[in-house]
């Protein structure tokens, strides 16, 4: 393990390194950030975003939370995704969960988690939404990576309900909302291939945020 004052001579090292490269790496990174991507993903300590992406410092756009949710009342993602789409302009949201979660784990357990039992319904909700599919998964391991998989989908369909996706889609063409899963036994990115274009179709009627009237079905126009 890593001992504290050994964080700061890793800190010298890595310093020395980019400069080594780049002797102005630092003044160009202290002067904006123009990130293309917004990263929403789970806190697990296992999962190094950046690297995990092959992204530099100032690439990506990063919010972290347990268990990766898009919560309507969470004030902190609901404001990463509005400065992200509005003041930086991404062009791609990315909503990464991974398998051998622990916030998804605890969720499926029957036990009182205290504090933890308003953010853990959210997946519990996401369990009930799908659990004719989950209950049908016999093996424990397989059920559980699926509803890893189904909460990203859950959470990606949160992310497009905000106004600030909605709005920038259609006046601009981006951002373009994505689903990962990033697998921790073998180090491999997931795409879930999340259909953007056809949630976003499909929520219109209920959740359109536009002013512009996208609410009407296609066939309807």
């Amino acid at each position: 393990m890593t001992s504290y004052d050994e964080i700061f001579d890793n800190n010298r090292l890595w310093v020395a390194n980019k400069t080594a490269t780049d002797k102005s790496f630092f003044e160009k990174l202290a002067k904006e950030q123009n990130p293309d991507y917004l990263y929403i993903g789970c806190s697990d300590s296992r999962v190094p975003t950046n690297e995990i992406m092959g992204l530099d410092a100032g690439e990506v756009f990063v919010h972290r939370n347990i268990a990766n949710l898009v919560n309507s009342v969470d004030l902190n993602v609901m404001s990463v995704i509005n400065y992200a789409v509005r003041h930086l302009k991404v062009k791609h949201i990315i909503v990464c969960g991974h398998y051998n979660c622990g916030g998804v784990k605890a969720a499926m357990q029957s036990a009182d988690l205290g504090i933890l039992n308003p953010w853990l319904r959210n997946i519990r909700d996401v369990y009930r939404l799908h659990r004719q599919e989950l209950d049908e998964i016999e093996e424990d391991h397989l059920r559980f990576n699926r509803l890893v998989e189904l909460n990203v989908q859950e959470q990606c369909v949160n992310v497009i309900k905000t106004a600030a996706v909605q709005q920038s889609y259609v006046n601009d063409g981006y951002p373009t909302v994505h689903g990962w899963v990033y697998d921790l036994y073998t180090g491999n990115l997931i795409d879930l291939k999340i259909d953007f274009e056809g949630i976003l179709h499909n929520i219109q009627e209920i959740y359109d945020l536009t002013g512009k009237g996208l609410m009407k079905k296609k066939d309807d126009q």
